[in-house]
């Protein structure tokens, strides 16, 4: 296994690993409806420097969609990342782009978003324009999303904006970009309504292992092409470094720099008391050793208990052994994850021609 980064990067589930419409009984089934309940877990998470948090989604999902509640959070935390679920099937892909850059403007440089899938008869229903298709099909249609999303958000040149009240010029439009871009089920011409995002490309995430048989390979691909950050599910540190050192040899395969995927472990966490939070400080430490991961990401059985003991005993362990950050090196969640900002592409384009 190739060695890891260092220090190691941390995020965190913000939703437990109920499956949508069975959440525990009483005031926890009550909190997909409540923003504020998410704020709260997100300000812990973000005192604790971790890098990022995640919010679930899914068409069956009752309640605010992921996306819009963390645009509630951005406004009331200040550092941490922000990360929803986005369901690329049945959705347009301009639609994706402008929400997530959204996301990235109101957080000023904070969003991420981890593409998802759809292949239920029943949420294909729900829209009534094509069937449900094969898990495969979808993920290969979620990295054309991903693909497209990244042109769109590059279709704005950074200094596009020139806001001229002299001349009354608000955009210099030879720095629009058509992408003109055709997929197997959409085409998409642009360029976008929204300003090229603060980050430039808001971060990709790709849960890298949490397909069935039928479609690992293709999320592999999806996530070794364009994600940002990989997640890796794994029961031990060997299965989690051999899956990390695949995915690096796919990027490059795609002509990737494998330094620029960043590859987290995605573990369940269940805690309750001190002693456990410090037993995952251990365990951490031990698969960051062996080279597993660049990091981890968290899935706490209960966010509301978990989380707090978390950053109260894991976070100051992993401080105290050198693993841990004890400030945010930037604003941006790129920054956060050691990632740079990536070049715009039709910019590029026009200095070479």
């Amino acid at each position: 296994m190739s060695a890891p980064r260092h220090p190691l990067h941390l995020a965190v589930a913000l939703d437990g690993p109920h499956p949508a419409g069975q959440e525990p009984p009483g005031p926890d089934g009550a909190r997909r409806y409540d923003a504020d309940h998410y704020v709260r877990l997100a300000r812990i998470a973000e005192h604790g420097t971790l890098d990022f948090v995640t919010l679930g989604d899914s068409f069956a999902r009752p309640g605010p969609d992921a996306l819009a509640v963390l645009a509630r959070v951005a406004p009331a935390t200040a550092r941490i990342g922000l990360v929803p679920t986005v369901t690329t099937t049945h959705t347009e892909p301009f639609h994706v782009s402008t929400t997530v850059s959204t996301l990235d403007w109101v957080s000023v440089g904070r969003a991420g978003w981890q593409a998802d899938v759809s292949t239920t008869e029943a949420e294909a229903a729900l829209f009534g324009r094509r069937p449900a298709a094969p898990p495969a099909e979808v993920w290969r249609e979620a990295g054309e999303v991903a693909d497209v999303a990244a042109r769109l958000w590059d279709s704005w040149e950074d200094d596009a904006e020139i806001r001229d009240r002299a001349s009354g010029r608000f955009i210099d439009r030879d720095k629009l970009h058509y992408v003109d871009f055709t997929g197997t089920t959409f085409t998409v011409r642009g360029p976008s309504i929204v300003p090229r995002p603060p980050q430039g490309r808001p971060v990709i995430v790709v849960d890298a292992t949490g397909a069935d048989d039928g479609a690992a390979d293709a999320v592999r691909e999806v996530a070794a092409a364009h994600a940002d950050v990989a997640l890796v599910r794994a029961e031990d540190p060997q299965t989690a470094g051999a899956a990390r050192d695949d995915l690096r040899a796919r990027a490059r395969a795609h002509g990737r720099d494998p330094d620029r995927l960043v590859v987290l472990a995605s573990l369940p966490v269940e805690l309750y008391a001190p002693g456990d939070a410090a037993g995952l400080a251990d365990l951490i430490g031990d698969w960051h050793a062996d080279g597993a991961a660049d990091g981890f990401h968290l899935r706490p059985a209960d966010p509301a208990r978990d989380l707090g003991l978390l950053v109260d005993t894991a976070v100051p362990v992993l401080r105290e052994r050198g693993l841990l950050r004890r400030a945010y090196p930037g604003a941006t969640l790129r920054e956060h994850l050691g990632l740079p900002r990536p070049a715009n592409r039709y910019a590029l384009a026009r200095e070479a021609s």
